[in-house]
């Protein structure tokens, strides 16, 4: 591939530095890494392969001579800046939730729907979609393909480091505390994260599901290609500092083995099965998601109580796959393939 200039936005975020990180382990062709973020941040040295890189502040960067810009900087931001940046000559990779619903910005999940990069001449943009949605259509995939899927019903257990930093330092502060006897602040999450599971991500909306869940209902039909697909979510906080599972429930159009479905999800781009039936057979956040480019599936079996039904457990780093290497992966399409 021929080398290309990036800009990460919003690098000194969780996921900026995830991006950073992943550009250099994925050995991605580029000449030259910019490091931008907002006034507050500019100045700040951030590591890249053997160099330092200086923070540039967001406001006046020339994006002119950047091919790539990986936006993180939150979606009021990438409002702003995405489109400055991509009428400069720059496609933007959006990470935020600001550009997903829009009906001319493709997103993008490579494993499922990469022909949707070549959208992105439309508008300059294409959109990155929540970690939730990410690994679960990821996982979703192979079985559509060879069954097709009537219905989802999803409940998912989601790591605190899909809120920031400043969750992970909550969790961290109301643990030491719970366990020196001492009385707990609640300031990001509304109740107590420590030792608790929260039903509740993102704001409620008028049906009286959350945004988060939405989103999920939102981006699976978009990402499929199928605009009548029913997906039922419920989406939970648990106290994980990363990597987010899921409990997925399928109703399929024909019916399916649970070893024919093994065989498929392992064959399937991006996915690892772990699927033993015995203590431990199975992916859990911390040990197999965390740190990992995997989506994992494990808990395959054929539902009980319905004739098409299909479960399964899905374990994925929320912030590599759920965010930073899904969009690499989208800039990696686009070197390529486009530019």
């Amino acid at each position: 591939m021929e080398k290309v200039n990036v800009a990460v936005v919003g690098v000194t975020g969780a996921v900026g530095e995830k991006m950073l990180a992943i550009l250099e382990q994925r050995n991605f062709p580029a000449d030259r890494v910019d490091a931008v973020a907002s006034a507050r941040s500019a100045g700040r040295k951030v590591r890249f392969r053997e160099h330092e890189l200086e923070v540039q502040d967001l406001a006046g960067f020339d994006f002119s001579d950047t091919q790539i810009g990986l936006f993180s900087p939150g979606a009021s931001v990438s409002k702003q800046y995405a489109p400055i940046a991509a009428s400069q000559g720059c496609v933007v990779v959006d990470n935020t939730s600001q550009f997903r619903y829009d009906d001319d910005i493709p997103l993008v999940v490579p494993e499922v729907n990469a022909h949707q990069v070549s959208g992105y001449t439309t508008r300059g943009i294409i959109a990155n979609p929540n970690c939730s949605t990410i690994q679960m259509v990821v996982a979703l995939k192979p079985i559509h393909d060879a069954v097709g899927i009537s219905r989802v019903n999803v409940a998912t257990y989601q790591a605190v480091s899909g809120t920031g930093k400043e969750a992970i330092e909550e969790l961290d502060l109301q643990t030491r505390k719970i366990s020196g006897g001492e009385p707990v602040s609640c300031e990001v999450y509304p109740k107590q994260i420590a030792f608790n599971a929260l039903p509740h991500i993102d704001v409620f909306l008028d049906n009286g599901y959350t945004k988060e869940e939405m989103k999920m209902v939102w981006e699976t039909r978009k990402i499929m290609e199928d605009e009548t697909l029913p997906v039922n979510p419920t989406t939970v906080r648990i106290p994980v500092v990363n990597g987010h599972s899921e409990a997925v429930h399928l109703e399929l159009k024909e019916p399916l083995s649970a070893s024919r479905a093994r065989q498929l999800l392992a064959n399937a781009p991006g996915i690892c099965v772990l699927d033993r039936h015995e203590d431990g057979g199975y992916p859990t956040a911390v040990t197999e998601g965390d740190g990992s480019d995997a989506v994992y599936v494990g808990r395959i079996r054929e539902d009980i109580s319905h004739p098409r039904g299909l479960n399964m457990w899905v374990v994925s780093d929320n912030l590599r796959k759920g965010a930073a290497l899904n969009s690499i992966q989208i800039a990696e399409i686009l070197v390529r393939e486009y530019l």
